[in-house]
């Protein structure tokens, strides 16, 4: 067996550097492109990565990292394991990420504490498991026709089980990864990786059991690559003696996220992420050599803390940026080009002191500051006198002031974004088209949607967001203390991706960010308009934030500015604000013994954003694909008046936890993260099930997010269908 390279990564981001896998994927799903095309396009990006990661000087290249939309599914179309209703669509793969007219997608939540969706496996009596290797296989020849040898990347067999609540059903996918190992060897592999990050959570005596046992059989298996098992997002905790002790030759370990693990690990690799793979800060070098040094085992190898699936690909189109940030930052190219100096520095003694290292894209990427952060203050909790008054009051007034129906109707915030928007955003920007123009534009947009809800007959309206490029960014732009990127996507999910701001510095509010819109859109109509904006949390969470502060510190930053614009907006005569919180679960700390004192100041800075409003003016709050079922009790403590929430995708899963939910709740009934239609007798069924589950005077009507990258046709046809399944529903409670 060959030795383990000296440098590496867990992943690499795969969307491409112009979004050329969304262009293609959204030809394709259109109907402009055929699966041929979207294959060649596949191809050409895995070949660009692996050519840049050779010339950054990598010696150990992944593969298998790629996804035409998301590495979970790929496992599952691995092993087989592909519902039946699925098998004669036209395009399963598809049909089970985005669902077709006649079939609902898989359902969807975050992986572990990030912004990444998968699509979680539907595992039940009938599922067969059989071994499709096609994927890792043709990727590894891919690659060796380019001249590269490349380590194949695989979801570990335990944390897919997990993943699929389906643990035990080990036995029977194990044989899938033997005959997988044994493929892998014949075609002359010669080291895979088993991604297992759900060991760095709290695992059960018996699933620390199932961990032994999977890697005692595959390390069995006679004819076999090395088998590398990753590890990331935190400390294996009282998973890696297990691991240490079966026949794995190499553990990978987050050393960015956990501490350097005090056993002695001779006899393995350990594969030691010293770059964060989260965060687009550069890398401490007397530090990271520090970690490196104080692993005790055979062999260390340099990586990253985890997949660079998080951070976009290259600062070098970056020029925007004040020049003393970024040289502060590192992105993907620069993460791999600090890997591979720390790798080389790592194998000389003494460590020496390094400096920026010449031609690799956005400059320098590795240098000696200061290694000890100064201690800042926390600061002080919310003043108690300044909490709203109690619910029940709260409840009394909005419903004299508002006068609304039983089962309100409403949307999430977000219309569809038409081309004409982003290209009149792109025109201001570039300043080919005047401000005015420009917000004569947005104007127009929002009339547009207003009317369009008005016609729908929608209780509960929405402006529609058109002057927002995204719900964290807008906000970033209008906040003083952080820095917006040009080229810095991220994919969240499928084609979706994001552009994370940098949160550098202190956050203020200098303006007003949102009054001007809201007020515009209530004007134009009696209904109620809800004044939108993004929690602190949310805003944190989907940023990358300065490392200076404690986390709980900054979120409370944002807190304080986000509440002087809800001030202003109801002193601007907005009823309803929306302050959406869809990352509240997201940043809950993957072990147990961290998440009561998370959810505590997360819900505290919620409040110290919203107590300022009066008993009249309703405050909702929005929570979506982050398994909110696991924090009821945190998402009641938030105080919202109205909580709206995804419920469709998943199966109204949600609906058997909310019975003691005290306030009022929206239960989505429209998946818009399918293209999909729902039918009104689709959405009737769903809010029978809501009114069964709950108070009928509690229960609001709403989809399950917005709806921004819907179009106005599906749009339109599924909020038609949503408000008569309302109105059916509300005739039987006049009956």
């Amino acid at each position: 067996m060959s030795s383990f390279p000296t440098s590496t990564v867990l992943g690499y981001p795969r969307i491409g550097p112009r979004r050329e896998l969304k262009q293609a994927l959204e030809s394709y799903w259109s109907g402009r492109s055929t699966r041929a095309d979207l294959d060649r396009a596949g191809a050409e990006l895995r070949a660009r990565t692996w050519r840049r990661l050779a010339e950054l000087g990598l010696d150990g290249l992944p593969s298998n990292t790629f996804s035409l939309y998301d590495q979970v599914l790929d496992t599952a179309v691995l092993l087989g394991a592909v519902p039946a209703r699925y098998r004669d669509a036209p395009d399963p793969y598809f049909a089970m990420a985005r669902g077709t007219d006649g079939l609902a997608p898989l359902r969807m939540t975050k992986w572990f504490d990030t912004n990444y969706h998968y699509l979680v496996p539907e595992i039940g009596p009938d599922t067969v498991f059989k071994l499709d290797a096609g994927k890792p296989l043709g990727e590894v020849r891919e690659a060796r026709a380019l001249g590269f040898e490349t380590r194949p990347v695989v979801v570990g067999p335990v944390t897919f089980l997990l993943l699929s609540s389906a643990l035990e059903r080990l036995d029977e996918v194990l044989g899938c990864y033997e005959e997988l190992l044994a493929e892998l060897a014949a075609e002359g592999v010669a080291w895979v990786q088993l991604d297992e990050p759900a060991l760095v959570g709290d695992r059960t005596p018996e699933e620390l059991a199932a961990v032994r046992a999977a890697y005692e059989r595959l390390g069995a298996v006679r004819e076999r690559p090395g088998l590398f098992v990753a590890s990331y997002f935190g400390d294996l905790g009282e998973s890696l003696p297990v691991l240490a002790a079966t026949p794995v030759e190499a553990i990978g370990i987050d050393l960015v996220r956990g501490g350097v693990p005090g056993a002695d690990l001779t006899g393995k690799t350990v594969v030691a992420g010293v770059v964060s793979g989260r965060d687009v800060w550069r890398t401490s070098p007397g530090r990271a050599l520090a970690a490196l040094a104080a692993v005790r085992a055979s062999r260390v190898v340099v990586s990253t803390s985890c997949s660079l699936l998080h951070v976009p690909y290259s600062l070098a189109e970056e020029t925007g940026l004040e020049a003393g940030l970024r040289g502060r930052l590192a992105f993907a190219e620069e993460k791999v080009a600090e890997v591979v100096a720390l790798a080389e520095a790592h194998l000389r003694t003494p460590a020496p002191r390094l400096g920026p290292p010449s031609g690799h894209g956005g400059g320098g990427v590795l240098y000696e500051g200061d290694e000890d952060e100064p201690s800042v203050p926390l600061l002080p909790d919310p003043d108690p006198a300044a909490e709203r008054s109690p619910y029940p009051v709260r409840a009394a007034a909005q419903a004299e002031h508002l006068r609304l129906p039983p089962l309100p109707t409403t949307t999430i915030g977000s219309f569809p974004q038409t081309g004409e928007l982003r290209a009149a955003r792109a025109a201001v920007s570039s300043g080919t088209l005047s401000q005015p123009d420009y917000e004569r534009r947005v104007e127009a947009e929002i009339e547009r949607v207003i009317r369009a809800q008005e016609r729908l007959g929608l209780d509960v309206l929405v402006h529609g967001e058109p002057e927002r490029n995204d719900m964290v960014q807008y906000f970033a732009e209008h906040l003083d203390g952080f820095a917006v990127t040009r080229n810095g996507w991220v994919q969240s999910y499928g084609s979706r991706c994001t552009r994370p701001p940098i949160l550098h510095g202190d956050v203020s509010r200098p303006a007003p960010i949102t009054v001007r819109w809201a007020t515009y859109a209530q004007s134009l109509t009696p209904k109620p308009v809800k004044g939108m904006l993004t929690g602190p949390v949310t805003i944190v969470a989907w940023s990358f934030v300065r490392n200076d502060l404690p986390l709980r510190d900054v979120v409370f930053q944002v807190a304080d500015a986000i509440g002087q614009e809800v001030r202003d907006l109801e002193a601007a005569g907005v009823s309803i604000i929306q302050v959406d919180e869809p990352a509240l679960r997201e940043l809950l700390p993957l072990r147990r013994a961290a998440q009561a004192d998370y959810l505590k100041w997360a819900v505290a800075a919620y409040r110290r954003a919203t107590s300022g409003a009066g008993d009249r003016t309703q405050i909702h709050t929005h929570l979506c694909y982050s398994d909110a079922d696991q924090i009821l009790a945190a998402i009641d403590g938030l105080d919202a008046d109205v909580t709206t929430i995804e419920s469709a995708r998943s199966g109204a899963r949600i609906l058997g936890a909310v019975s003691a939910f005290g306030r009022g709740l929206g239960p989505g009934v429209y998946d818009i993260h399918s293209p999909r239609v729902p039918s009104a007798d689709e959405v009737e069924a769903l809010l029978r099930r809501t009114v069964e589950a709950l108070p009928v005077e509690r229960v609001w009507v709403n989809p399950d997010c917005g709806l921004k990258t819907r179009t106005y046709e599906e749009v339109e046809a599924s909020l038609a269908n949503v408000v008569t399944a309302t109105g059916r529903l509300r005739a039987t409670l006049d009956a």
